[in-house]
């Protein structure tokens, strides 16, 4: 079923935050959005894929082989999908950086200018070439906000950014035709360095001689996750055309803040950024999944958002005609899918909020979100699990993401406000309170070990084992500091210890809402993890 409205509509899958999805289930991923009419599926890879000559690109990371990409391009060319790499030449390069030093300019950034660079961008296209059908190229580019500030000053003093900029896009631009490719990049460092580093950016002129620099086979790809006004895509639409006749554009489908998706505020800027391309006449679009932080959150959470922008770009607008097409896509209900979303949905919020996340990882002595812990939270996160592990006895084959997430619900019920109850009960002086709190410690890390256990198997099911260490580090030092709590408090009440001096101190409160928090290291302590000696 093709998109009428579109060229290409597509999907891009991020393998770079430490969850890279198996061969097999990005298969049966893409069989299951080609049924909704999406014939383009983008692989986001920064060091996630083989490169001759580079061993240590994605090393220890799980990134595909050659011999991987070339079976996922067959597969997806037989079903009518075109699989496009989606890479990076300039930034968001830290993982692979962290061993070539020798090419880095500051934080994540390549040192633009350098023949070392070049040659290595020689061999990503080159190795790319040997895998991928297409012709098409992402080449990234994006958020480059210190781009010339760090090795790249020391060696050739203050530049003009957006000379930098587009000197090295020009050569990334000549390698990618050396092999065959049309590029296409993210357009926010034009819009940055053009309005003092403001993407959205409405009422942009651009001088006429950018446009004339502009490399003619590149796109540029407008992405816009957060707007909710038609006429800040309409107005950004304009804008671009003002630097490139080829523009294509990328939108959200949320699943990168935490382990719950945000479909309903994915739902709201996919109706209006689909209508402002159609408008605008854009004719390649494609959907984001980001994975930042971890990438907790399961693709297939977001299957709802995906169905949801295939039939409005074909002009289905009736919800009980959308869900109807889900049913029949997915095999499960769109309304109990829509229940993944509901561990951030504890208060009415009409934005980006993930409570789920930051109450889980916040620190039971000192959690910096205390002051917004509430009694009834518990209740709501019990009865939030209730649902989700009842929704999973209709879920068939997907009945693990709603395991998973009641997990972590019933878990939150008891730690939602263990912060305020700990207190509470040592500020009292009352050893009964004491002891119901002790006992809820003990209930809380027996919930924790089982949340994962249900989240390891949701991501040994979609993903490969790489990056899972990261969370046995996160989810174990969060078993490790409740039982370090709890045997602080038994001691506590035993006499062995005078007092516990964080439980004297006050919380400073740092916001009086629920918020999007996405930061797992500034949400479990205010100490420091790295330092420079």
């Amino acid at each position: 079923m093709a998109i009428k409205n579109f060229n290409k509509f597509g999907v891009m899958i991020d393998c770079s935050r430490n969850a890279v999805m198996t061969v097999d289930q990005l298969k049966k991923f893409m069989t299951v959005i080609s049924k909704m009419g999406y014939n383009q599926v983008h692989l986001y890879m920064e060091d996630t894929y083989e490169v001759n000559g580079e061993a240590y690109f994605g090393y220890l990371r799980g990134k595909y082989s050659k011999e991987e990409l070339k079976e996922l391009d067959t597969f997806a060319d037989s079903i009518g999908v075109e699989l496009v790499p989606n890479i990076q030449t300039l930034a968001h390069m830290a993982a692979f950086l962290r061993w070539r030093g020798d090419i880095k300019d500051a934080d994540d950034i390549m040192l633009a200018g350098d023949d070392r660079v070049y040659d290595l961008i020689d061999r990503m296209f080159a190795s790319l070439r040997e895998c991928f059908k297409t012709d098409k190229l992402h080449i990234g580019m994006d958020e480059a906000h210190m781009l010339g500030r760090g090795k790249y000053f020391e060696l050739h003093g203050t530049q003009d950014r957006f000379d930098i900029l587009l000197n090295h896009l020009v050569k990334v631009c000549d390698i990618a035709d050396k092999y065959g490719f049309e590029p296409m990049m993210w357009s926010d460092m034009f819009y940055r360095l053009a309005n003092g580093g403001n993407y959205y950016a409405t009422s942009s002129k651009f001088d006429k001689t950018i446009k004339e620099k502009i490399p003619e086979k590149l796109t540029l790809v407008y992405w816009d996750y957060y707007n909710l006004e038609k006429k800040t895509y309409d107005a950004m639409i304009k804008g671009h055309k003002q630097l490139s006749d080829k523009i294509a554009f990328g939108g959200g489908a949320w699943k990168w803040s935490g382990f719950a998706p945000h479909n309903y505020f994915s739902i709201r800027t996919t109706k209006l950024a689909v209508k402002a391309c159609i408008d605008g006449g854009i004719k390649d679009v494609f959907f984001t999944m980001w994975g930042d932080n971890g990438a907790e959150c399961s693709s297939y959470a977001v299957l709802p958002s995906l169905c949801y922008a295939a039939c409005i770009a074909q002009g289905i607008t009736k919800m009980s005609d959308i869900k109807q097409k889900f049913y029949e896509w997915v095999g499960v209900k769109y309304d109990d899918f829509m229940l993944l979303d509901a561990p951030n949905k504890i208060e009415n919020i009409d934005k980006v909020v993930n409570p789920s996340k930051y109450f889980l990882y916040a620190d039971c002595f000192m959690s910096i979100f205390q002051n917004t812990e509430k009694a009834e939270y518990c209740e709501k996160f019990a009865t939030i699990s209730r649902k989700l592990k009842l929704a999973s006895k209709r879920a068939g084959e997907y009945a693990y993401l709603f395991d998973n997430l009641s997990s972590l619900c019933k878990l939150l019920s008891v730690k939602v406000n263990i912060c305020t109850r700990t207190r509470d009960a040592y500020n009292s002086g009352d050893k009964v309170q004491l002891d119901t709190v002790i006992a809820d410690y003990k209930k809380m890390i027996k919930l924790t070990k089982e949340f994962y256990k249900a989240f390891q198997n949701q991501w040994f099911i979609e993903n490969k084992p790489h990056g899972f260490d990261i969370q046995d580090i996160r989810l174990g030092a969060l078993v490790g500091r409740m039982q370090s709590c709890l045997d602080r408090l038994c001691d506590y009440r035993d006499g062995k210890v005078a007092n516990i001096p964080e439980l004297e101190e006050k919380i400073l409160p740092i916001t009086d809402t629920i918020i999007s928090y996405n930061h797992w290291r500034n949400n479990v302590s205010t100490n420091m993890f790295d330092f420079m000696y």
